[in-house]
Formats: C-alpha cells, sequence, structure tokens
C-alpha cells in the first residue's frame, strides 16, 4: 500500500526565481533572507541534536514501525508546513505513481514537472572531482525558510530539540532543508557542515552524519540517497537526499552473495540477479565501524574518477555502492535513442528501482522488462566492476578477491564450509575473504 498524502496547491517559491524577493516579510542583508553572510548573523533556527549509537548499538537495533521517533514527526511535520507554504517548484502528491507487475515491484512514477523545473547540471559529467565554484548555485543561496533544522550530534549524548537556536557560522552547522523539485513525500537534503562549502565528495565525517540520520529517523520507509558528479548530481555541493517510501525498493529484494568480512563486524556482499552490478555493505559492531569501510570505499571512487550513487537503507545498517557508466555511455553514443528518449538520468532511486518518468507514454507502457533494460545500461561490465571491486579492496585493506569467489554466482550466503583466508595489509584492518 502506497503512502496516503494529503494533496494541496503549491506555487514556486519566491525565493527559487532570481531576483525576486518577499515584499510580505521583513527582510534585511541581500533582501532575500538567504544563509550567506548577508542574512546569516541574526538568524535562528531549530536545532536537533542527535544521540550518538555507542558500541553494539547498532547490530541490536532494529527499524521501529512509523512514526515512533521524534525525528521521523519532526521532519515531516516540518515539510508539510513547507508544502502548505507553496514553497515546491510543483505538487510531487498529484503525481501518478504505480508498482509494476513482476518479480522486482520496481516503482513508476510520472513526474512531468520535474525536468522542466528542476535546477539544470552547471558542471562537467567526465570529472567526479571538481573544486566548489561560489559563481554557481549552492545551498548558501536558499532562503532559509527551506530550511527545516540544523542536525548535529549532542553535546551530552541525549537526544535535543530547540525550537530557535543561534546559527554557529564558525562551527558550519549541518542544515536538513526541503529538496524543491521533490521526487516523493518527505524528500529532503542533509547538508554537512553547510558553511565550508564542500564540493560534492564523499568524506568520512559527512558519512558518519548520514547514517547517524538514518539510525535516528528510525523509520524503515526513510532512505538516504547520494550521487556522486558524473552519476547525476545536479549540484556541486556536498549533500544528500532521503524520503520516504512505503514500499521496499526493489534493490533491496534483490539477493546478495557474502564475498568479504571486515574486522569490526563489517560483512560485503555482492548484488546478484539485479540489472546494476553493486557491493552491499552491512553490520559494525558501530556505526562508525559500517560507515569508515563505506566511506573509504567511495574516497577510492572519487580519486579514481568512477562515477557512483550510494543508497541508505534499514536504518543504517545496510549500504549499497553503485558504481556507475550511463553518462559515459551517453557521452560516446552508446546509449540507444529510445532510452534516450525517456530523458531518465539514472540516479539514486532510479538505480534502486524507482523509476521517475517524464513522458506518460513511458508510464502507461512502464513494465519490468522496460526497467531492467534502462538500468543494465546504467552497470559497469562484469570484467569492470570486478576491476573497481580490486581497488575498492585494496584501500580498505582487503587486496584482491580470489577469482574463485567472484565467478561463483550461486545465490544465497556462502555455505558454512567455505574456506577463509585471513588477508592482513600493514596499516589497515583485517579481513577475510570467502573462498
Amino acid at each position: 500500500m502506497m503512502l496516503k498524502i494529503k494533496r494541496v496547491p503549491t506555487v514556486v517559491s519566491n525565493y527559487q526565481k532570481d531576483g525576486a524577493g518577499d515584499t510580505s516579510r521583513p527582510v534585511g542583508g541581500c533582501g532575500r533572507n538567504c544563509l550567506k553572510a548577508c542574512c546569516i548573523p541574526d538568524a535562528k533556527l531549530p536545532l536537533y541534536a542527535f544521540k550518538k549509537v555507542n558500541e553494539k548499538d547498532l547490530a541490536l537495533h532494529e527499524c521501529g514501525e512509523p512514526p515512533v521517533a521524534f525525528l521521523d514527526s519532526l521532519l515531516l511535520g516540518e515539510w508539510e508546513d513547507r508544502m502548505q507554504r507553496g514553497l515546491f517548484r510543483y505538487d510531487v502528491t498529484a503525481c501518478e505513481t504505480k508498482v509494476i507487475p513482476g518479480e522486482y515491484g520496481f516503482v513508476a512514477q510520472l513526474n512531468e514537472g520535474r525536468h522542466l523545473k528542476k535546477r539544470p547540471t552547471e558542471f562537467r559529467v567526465d570529472k567526479v572531482l571538481q573544486p566548489f565554484d561560489e559563481s554557481k548555485f549552492n545551498f548558501t543561496k536558499v532562503g532559509q525558510e527551506e530550511v527545516l533544522f540544523q542536525f548535529e550530534a549532542s553535546d551530552d549524548g541525549q537526544i535535543q530539540f530547540f525550537p530557535n537556536a543561534p546559527v554557529d557560522v564558525d562551527n558550519s552547522p549541518s542544515f536538513v532543508a526541503i529538496n524543491v523539485s521533490p521526487i516523493e513525500y518527505g524528500h529532503v537534503l542533509l547538508i554537512p557542515r553547510i558553511f565550508e562549502c564542500l564540493p560534492q565528495r564523499i568524506d568520512r565525517e559527512s558519512f558518519l552524519l548520514a547514517l547517524h540520520m538514518a539510525v535516528e529517523a528510525d523509520n524503515p520507509y526513510f532512505r538516504l540517497g547520494y550521487n556522486s558528479l558524473g552519476a547525476f548530481a545536479t549540484i556541486n555541493h556536498l549533500h544528500f537526499q532521503a524520503y520516504y517510501l512505503a514500499l521496499p525498493f526493489p534493490i533491496e529484494k534483490a539477493p546478495t552473495k557474502k564475498i568479504a568480512n571486515l574486522n569490526g563486524g563489517v560483512k560485503i556482499s555482492e548484488l546478484l540477479k539485479y540489472p546494476v552490478r553493486g557491493l552491499v555493505f552491512e553490520g559494525g559492531d558501530t556505526v562508525e565501524d559500517l560507515s569508515n569501510v563505506v566511506s573509504d570505499a567511495c574516497i577510492c571512487l572519487q580519486n579514481n574518477n568512477i562515477p557512483f550513487n550510494v543508497l541508505i537503507s534499514d536504518c543504517g545498517k545496510q549500504v549499497f555502492l553503485l558504481p556507475q557508466c550511463y553518462a559515459e555511455k551517453q557521452a560516446l553514443g552508446e546509449v540507444d535513442a529510445e532510452l534516450l528518449d525517456t530523458q531518465v538520468n539514472p540516479a539514486v532511486w532510479e538505480i534502486s528501482g524507482h523509476m521517475v518518468l517524464k513522458r506518460k507514454k513511458d508510464y502507461d507502457e512502464a513494465s519490468e522488462g522496460n526497467a531492467w533494460r534502462l538500468l543494465a545500461e546504467v552497470s559497469l561490465s562484469e570484467e569492470r566492476f570486478q576491476e573497481v571491486n580490486d581497488l575498492i579492496f585494496e584501500a580498505i585493506g582487503c587486496g584482491e578477491l580470489d577469482d574463485n569467489v567472484q565467478g561463483d554466482k550461486e545465490v544465497d550466503a556462502v555455505s558454512s564450509s567455505a574456506h577463509s583466508t585471513v588477508v592482513v595489509v600493514a596499516g589497515s584492518q583485517e579481513c577475510v575473504v570467502l573462498q
């Protein structure tokens, strides 16, 4: 059953129109009530301080049945307030959505307004790492009314909420803001250390913050996603996306095969029987154990100019890492014209199985076969995927995977009789590679 959403008329926010002001409210600074130095010094915004998850808590934690968590209700309440105030570019609740018949249950949405009103990409798509450019759009230019709350770790280890907290610019707080071009209910952006103006690249601290948000939301319907440059990120200012979908993503239902155990309790598996090849990271004695392994893998891809997408699911206990090559194939003219005509840019949500379609024709003709065909163009080849895996496992201290492991495509976990080899790399953590 899909989540029921109250539908309300929405209009374009004045703060999304260049040069427009809002004469109905007092303004200072530049007149746009933005997040830059001209307007932010005297600002007060809500602050949610989360409790850090301690050792073993992650393994013991189970996703609650919504609604349970305060962060969950706060985020949704603030998001609906912004909907009532007309801050979105279009009414996402009016978009048709259906589950496509088939084994995986791909979800199709008809969103004819998003590609017409979404902000265009302003940078090269062939480089994963590019410097931050103040002259391009970035999140310090949005209106303060788009910010739902500040998000940071609590000083005393307890959850705290302050409705009107000063903005400590010197310590560069992290913000949760609405996505003005939403895909689904509760679609928000997590912007780590916003005033540091970080480019779109993963680092350990920021990825840990995203995992904490997933844990804190405590809702199995809430997932976070990340798109690198070259994998359909459209803004080169560090951010994660998140929204609610009251269905399992098809990628979450795909079978996996465990290929390695890391010291610290992190298990790495490979996706099987899914159109996009990828790795799945789970477990960890602490949230930080899991976060460090995944972020190090992402940093490896960034440094090797390999575009990728990340999905954080299961309340932060499961992370999918998906290197991709669709934009590269587009540039080389290797994508079928029929697929290009759909104008679908396969970013993290589409790769995970939530197909955001821009034409009524594609929505009406949506099928599991069509979804599979598009996503298969996103995936690295088997040979290239194994090369990328070798880079990742070297970076996280596991060396190369055994060919026998990667060549064995039997579904289900490796049997208990499987032979294990302990691989130790100087200066890194111990890893058990299953053979």
